[in-house]
């Protein structure tokens, strides 16, 4: 209810019309901390509205720190989340692989050849980590 209200405010200041947030947006935007409380939330709202080019903002707009400790589910400095990793060495770096995998293709609103170009993959190497972390049905 918070973050429409301050939608509904930054469109009126913005005078930049939107219909709201798409559903992966709202799930970022509930599972994220806030340690900057309401002001922190207010200034995410009206970045995304500034970036915004569709109707629906996406989760694709959110900053990046929110993003991560939201598909994370913790607000977690980088530090903590490694650390929160367990088993061996390589099941850690699959788990890492598999987050940053899921925190890109979202940031690019699943487009994959941008997806794959950020992370210096090619698009079919690409596809064959979707399918073995199983991130095709998120």
């Amino acid at each position: 209810m918070l973050a429409n209200a301050f939608l509904d405010r930054a469109v009126e200041a913005f005078d930049k019309p939107v219909e709201g947030f798409s559903d992966e947006a709202i799930e970022c935007l509930q599972s994220y901390a806030w340690p900057g409380n309401v002001r922190e939330l207010q200034n995410e709202i009206r970045r995304m509205l500034v970036m915004a080019k569709e109707p629906y903002l996406g989760a694709d707009l959110l900053n990046p720190r929110v993003l991560r400790s939201s598909v994370d589910g913790e607000p977690a400095p980088m530090l903590a989340q490694v650390a929160d990793l367990s088993g061996t060495l390589k099941e850690r770096v699959e788990q890492l692989e598999k987050q940053i995998l899921r925190e890109t293709l979202i940031r690019h609103r699943w487009n994959k050849s941008r997806a794959a170009q950020e992370l210096g993959l090619s698009r079919v190497g690409l596809r064959a980590k979707i399918e073995r972390y199983e991130l095709e049905n998120m």
